[in-house]
């Protein structure tokens, strides 16, 4: 993928187990997902990640690492880096745009609609971090 990256999400893990949560509106409304969003002008796609998740979850994570890039939407409009973090800080007050969130380990999954490829973006952030989904 050439072009860069104009929207982020995070997998927040603590304990063996990320926190997803689930879009109350329009993209993937109703699926299961990572915190995330459209970059905004002037910011880099750190800073996005960082905004979005405080935005989202009302957290504070520092140290994000980039697991990938993925082409999302119809034609790739979405040019989505998924990025990774175990350190982060507060108490988690979900925004009017998330409906449901729960920390999820890799038997949970099947069970849930989510995004797509959520599992192989799970296990990419996981092998970021050195740990095992």
């Amino acid at each position: 993928m050439t072009e860069l990256p104009n929207a982020a999400s995070v997998a927040l893990v603590r304990d063996s187990k990320v926190l997803l949560i689930k879009r109350a509106y329009a993209p993937y409304q109703n699926l299961w997902t990572f915190p995330g969003g459209r970059m905004d002008p002037g910011e880099t796609v750190e800073q996005c990640a960082i905004r979005e998740v405080q935005e989202e979850l009302g957290l504070a994570i520092r140290n994000p690492k980039q697991a990938l890039v993925q082409a999302l939407g119809r034609d790739g409009t979405y040019r989505l880096a998924v990025f990774a973090t175990t350190d982060f800080s507060g108490t988690i007050r979900p925004s009017d745009e998330i409906s449901d969130h729960k920390w999820a380990d890799p038997g949970m999954l099947l069970a849930l609609r989510t995004t797509s490829r959520l599992d192989d973006v799970i296990r990419e952030c996981f092998k970021v971090l050195g740990l095992s989904w």
